[in-house]
């Protein structure tokens, strides 16, 4: 792939008023002040973030008061990836940083639903509820390390479970109920949870889906759970039966027990989140409490310019790192808006309506909501709605420049458009925007503080206006303590340092462009990344080869620049099977069943055969190459194939594909 970038005028530009009260602006005159920093440009001070990790780190415990014991020196006591070591002689807790801010005079949460219905809850209510959780999983055992797992949706139960989990030192871990019993299974045995926090069902779409055969075979599937909590649903009926040992939601929330959060080394386990590759049970990914803290202040605060006053939402569901991140917002001192539903019913403005009721300041979503809003001509701002915004925030794809444009254009001159890139697997982004500089379609703005990112070439040469493979040469306090129960940390390696030793690959394609700003082209390998939940090959291909029509199956995911993802099945049929209607319904129910109704394909394709390399693996990131449009003798070498003769069927395809 060639250079993309053009020297497009700025699509906006800040206020010098927005530029000077930036909480971004406010931290270069910081270091300047106390120590003797002087960064007069972004790139200055990210070039010296980059090159100075102890400083720069250290540098913002100091800034944002990090609460804490001990000394915040060295920031960077081992600096070699994987498993870099972070601040060693500091002890905190990130439930500690987030009620600080607890104030009578805003909410912390904002929660809405299809209902239309809207209701603030106060940062003492809400402390109350973390108090009162902990101190029930404290009376059945929960200590310091145990895994608490839960299957929630987007509502305040799951911020509760999450903050008291957090407090006790516990293990958070968190699925969503539109994700079927084979795929929970998969995350939550791996992690063996001394607890299951379940609702029976949730409502999205207009429907209200009954969960608790699910929950019940969640229960059956994991051994090591001995309190079992249940969230009833209205609309469902009330009458199951609990067992002993299983609690009422309302019941473990009751009372009014004083919180107290656990002093915790810097790198204590604070939840595990999930990122599948291609092969194998997902990736059970650990992150810290101090990484998680520091990072999220960094991102929130200053890349999102978010603080006390803010109302910040994004749509995000609990399966989808979004949710952890929004959390972040609380250790800003933002309230954090939610919502429990569809984005998209019962029409594609039912978010702005929610944003608008909110009073939300900053509205995040995935890249493709905004391009169907386009799409579907919805007007934005009208009727003098949405007073208070002032970000439109994007992610899980990218955000095409048209679409910055249209959202520019309907919201006004005063909004600034702040895509991010990151990922799961540090819980944050690697580049992502300032509200200090200019905006250009199609483009995010730089790379974030402290993230060491480059493009690199297959030969391991940094470029700049050239498509490269994303990779950080130093590490950040997010990245993954290590995976659960990855012995050596095989596949924690194996995950992101095959490709370079000692630096992260992150799969990603990206350009930095020659201004300093960043443009992400989609998926490197074979993930399958749809509105930005990122799901392995292999659970698809489990569900769809468990049919007894399909012999073997590969799915590619075409994540590309400009468009919203588009993923083909191809499926090789059993003798005397023909892929009619109905067999592509049973393969459509077999994947919203085992996966998330997300994972769905566009398209299902009978094919002859799966290509295959010598050690028998299905060759998935070539043919995502070549149905982009890569010429096949680029690709790979057919000496490396077990099947040559099967890549005919998928050249002739692709050059179908593109004439059609």
């Amino acid at each position: 792939m060639g250079p993309m970038t053009t020297l497009s005028a700025p699509l906006w530009v800040p206020t010098a008023e927005r530029a000077r009260s930036a909480r971004i602006a406010d931290f270069q005159a910081w270091l300047a002040r106390t120590r003797g920093i002087d960064c007069p440009t972004y790139d200055a001070l990210w070039q010296w973030s980059t090159r100075d990790l102890d400083a720069f780190w250290g540098a913002l415990w100091t800034y944002f008061d990090v609460i804490g014991t001990g000394t915040p020196r060295p920031a960077l006591a081992h600096s070699a990836m994987p498993r870099a070591e972070w601040f060693p002689h500091v002890r905190l807790n990130y439930v500690d940083q987030v009620f600080r801010h607890a104030t009578a005079s805003r909410p912390a949460i904002v929660a809405g639903d299809e209902s239309g219905r809207v209701v603030e809850i106060g940062w003492a209510e809400l402390q109350r509820a973390v108090g009162a959780l902990a101190a029930t999983l404290r009376a059945r055992g929960v200590r310091r390390g145990d895994r608490v797992a839960a299957y929630l949706p987007n509502t305040p139960d799951a911020v509760v479970a999450f903050l008291a989990t957090a407090s006790i030192g516990a293990v958070w871990s968190l699925c969503s109920p539109d994700m079927g019993v084979a795929s929970v299974v998969d995350r939550f045995r791996q992690i063996e949870p001394k607890v299951l926090i379940a609702a029976d069902g949730y409502r999205y779409g207009g429907r209200l889906y009954d969960r608790r055969a699910v929950t019940a075979a969640l229960k059956d599937a994991l051994p090591t759970v001995d309190t079992f909590v249940r969230v009833p649903v209205a609309g469902l009926d009330d009458a199951t039966p609990l067992n002993a040992a299983d609690l009422l939601w309302a019941t473990a929330t009751a009372g009014n027990v004083p919180l107290h959060a656990e002093s915790l080394p810097f790198d204590h386990p604070l939840w595990i989140v999930y990122s599948s590759g291609t092969t194998g049970l997902p990736k059970p990914i650990v992150h810290g409490h101090g990484g998680i803290v520091l990072e999220h202040l960094k991102l929130m605060a200053l890349h999102n310019d978010l603080g006390p006053g803010d109302r910040f939402h994004w749509y995000s569901s609990t399966g989808w790192i979004m949710w952890n991140c929004q959390m972040g917002g609380l250790l800003a001192g933002a309230t954090i808006c939610i919502y429990d539903g569809s984005p998209a019913w019962p029409d594609l403005d039912a978010l702005w309506r929610f944003a608008d009721a909110a009073g939300a300041t900053f509205v995040g979503s995935g890249a493709a909501y905004y391009v169907n809003c386009m799409k579907a001509g919805i007007v934005l701002r009208r009727d003098g709605r949405l007073p208070h915004l002032r970000t439109i925030g994007s992610t899980g794809s990218p955000l095409p420049a048209n679409a910055y444009a249209w959202l520019q254009a309907q919201l006004g001159g005063d909004i600034w458009i702040s895509p991010i890139s990151g990922g799961t697997d540090i819980a944050s982004a690697f580049v992502g925007g300032n509200c200090t500089m200019p905006v250009h379609a199609g483009e995010m703005q730089c790379r974030c503080l402290g993230a060491k990112v480059e493009a690199w070439t297959e030969a391991g040469q940094p470029v700049v206006g050239e498509v490269g493979e994303l990779v950080c040469t130093a590490p950040m306090p997010s990245m993954p303590l290590h995976f659960w129960n990855d012995d050596g940390d095989r596949r924690y390696r194996d995950s992101y340092f095959d490709m370079f030793p000692g630096v992260w690959r992150h799969g990603d394609w990206i350009e930095i462009t020659p201004r300093g700003g960043a443009i992400i082209y989609g998926r490197s390998d074979a993930t399958i990344n749809r509105s930005g939940i990122r799901m392995g090959t292999s659970e698809l291909y489990s569900a769809v080869e468990a049919l007894p029509e399909i012999a073997d199956s590969l799915v590619v995911d075409l994540e590309y620049l400009g468009r919203a993802s588009y993923m083909p099945l191809f499926v090789v049929l059993r003798g005397g099977a023909v892929l009619d209607d109905a067999l592509k319904a049973r393969i459509i129910a077999a994947i919203r069943t085992a996966l998330t109704p997300k994972h769905v394909p566009n398209a299902i394709f009978a094919a002859p055969e799966v290509p295959r390399t010598l050690s028998g693996k299905k060759l998935e990131v070539p043919i995502k190459r070549l149905l982009l449009g890569e010429p096949v003798e680029r690709i790979l070498n057919p000496d490396a194939v077990a099947n040559p003769g099967s890549l005919d069927w998928y050249v002739r395809f692709a050059q179908s594909e593109r004439t059609a």
